[in-house]
């Protein structure tokens, strides 16, 4: 599973660099060795996930005893820390040398040094083992704990590879987080197992990614919101190869301004916690701007309606996404409930989110079923296609679009807008009208300063429904 730790090219000094830590592959395999010794056994190993070499150590220490990794975030309440480390099962927590644990956590600690040496061998686990216990964001309750095996991670990272030509001569540079599949799976893991360097940025900042050299760069929207805005440093990602965005849409205006001021387009592509990536754009395929691509090697696609009839290939017609393939994971922890309700009869994984597809197989995400279909009037709008068409407007820094309950319509599109010029909410609802259908114009704009979102960009809009104190 991490190939490059073992059999990967010429060993470099700074082959990965973690916010300003240098290590080689070897040093990263012994001091990763030195942690699989002393928790080789343990059930579960819960992680304090900050964007550091000592969590890389943990991390594959974890994967080279065959113990399941729980990334915690560090940013976590109380509450929510208490039920993941509960609910996982981790027997011990790693943390980096000198750090102590959060408060009101007894749980046994692992020194994960990136300094420390061990030249003992462990034998290969199980490739269908879990590698992860990843917990989701509990927007409908508590986090689940979702199982992913090996053998989906080692699969979903050799068919991103193959999309973007991932290999040993690239330098990929990102700064997320890494409790989440974007910056530790692919971010970290990724660049382990095809043999490319790899810089962690520590902070995702316009200028770190300017510095920092790369051929690759991952980033969500916010993040390239950020150098589009900032002309220098996205000038200085000409030289790289591949941009690639996710983990929420990308606003097609931020879109273009990066392909007018470094001359690449975007890579997009989609994926949740429970399935990793399973569509995206190629290297050398066409790249529209919000679009996401076509699904990876490996992995299939279906949109249904709600009367589980299929839904047409026409580029308009909404309906669930259905996925199913090798990059899928294996079950929630503890939870057969919410497994049965994941999962159709037929072995489809029913992601929640709605999506169109069009003849030629490409996929656009509207969003989630619970907040992003818009039922008004008899009318199925995608709050994602009113959205971009609110940024097309010059005076829009941003937009989230919902539904509100409304006692004629059903549910009334209201747009909640974070503008940066003298605009009207009246102006923008005909703004909307004169680009989409009349029945897609928000029938209330609100004007707001910012938008609330979670650690990787996506709006919360159960925030913006919710009534205030």
């Amino acid at each position: 599973m991490l190939t490059a730790l073992f059999a990967g090219p010429a060993d470099a000094p700074d082959a990965l660099r973690i916010d300003g830590r240098a290590l080689s592959r070897e040093q990263l395999l012994a001091a990763a060795t030195a942690t699989a010794d002393r928790i080789a056994g343990a059930p579960a190993l819960a992680v304090l996930a900050r964007p550091t070499a000592a969590t890389v150590t943990a991390v594959v220490g974890g994967l080279l005893a065959g113990v399941p990794v729980v990334p915690l975030p560090p940013d976590a309440g109380p509450k929510e820390r208490d039920h993941i480390l509960r609910d996982s099962g981790a027997a011990l927590l790693a943390v980096a040398p000198g750090e102590a644990a959060p408060d009101g956590v007894t749980l046994p600690l692992v020194t994960a040094d990136p300094a420390a040496r061990s030249a003992a061998t462990h034998p290969e686990p199980d490739p269908g083992a879990p590698a992860f216990v990843l917990y989701t964001s509990g927007t409908t309750g508590a986090p689940k704990g979702a199982l992913l095996g090996r053998r989906a991670v080692a699969a979903d990272l050799d068919a991103l590879a193959s999309a973007w030509a991932w290999t040993t001569e690239d330098t990929l540079v990102h700064g997320l987080p890494l409790f989440h599949v974007h910056g530790l799976v692919l971010g970290v893991l990724g660049a382990l197992r095809t043999g490319s360097r790899l810089v962690h940025t520590g902070r995702p900042t316009p200028a770190a990614y300017a510095a920092a050299g790369g051929t690759l760069y991952f980033g969500v929207p916010t993040v390239w919101s950020r150098l589009a805005a900032d002309q220098a440093a996205a000038r200085a990602l000409a030289g790289a190869r591949l941009l690639v965005s996710g983990s929420a849409p990308l606003p097609v205006p931020v879109f273009e301004r990066l392909s007018e001021l470094c001359g690449h387009r975007p890579v997009e592509r989609y994926g949740m916690t429970e399935t990793l990536i399973t569509v995206s754009t190629r290297a050398d395929g066409e790249r529209r701007p919000g679009s996401v691509g076509l699904p990876l090697d490996g992995v299939r696609t279906r949109l249904l309606g709600e009367d589980g009839a299929p839904v047409p290939h026409d580029g308009e017609s909404v309906g669930e996404l259905q996925v199913r393939g090798a990059t899928l994971f294996d079950g929630y922890l503890g939870r057969p409930d919410a497994d049965a309700e994941a999962w159709t009869d037929d072995g489809w994984f029913r992601t929640g989110d709605v999506a169109t597809v069009g003849g030629d197989g490409f996929h656009r995400i509207v969003g989630r079923a619970s907040v992003d279909l818009i039922k008004s009037g008899g009318f199925k709008i995608g709050a994602g296609e009113v959205e971009a068409a609110l940024r097309d407007h010059p005076a829009v820094a941003d937009a989230a679009v919902v539904g509100a309950p409304d006692p004629d319509l059903g549910q009334a599109v209201v747009a909640f807008v974070v503008a940066d010029g003298a605009v009207t909410g009246d102006q923008l609802s005909s703004f909307v009208a004169e680009r989409l259908s009349v029945h897609k114009r928000p029938r209330r704009v609100v004007l707001v300063d910012d938008l609330p979102r979670n650690a990787m960009g996506k709006v919360l809009k159960k925030q913006l429904t919710e009534p205030g104190p």
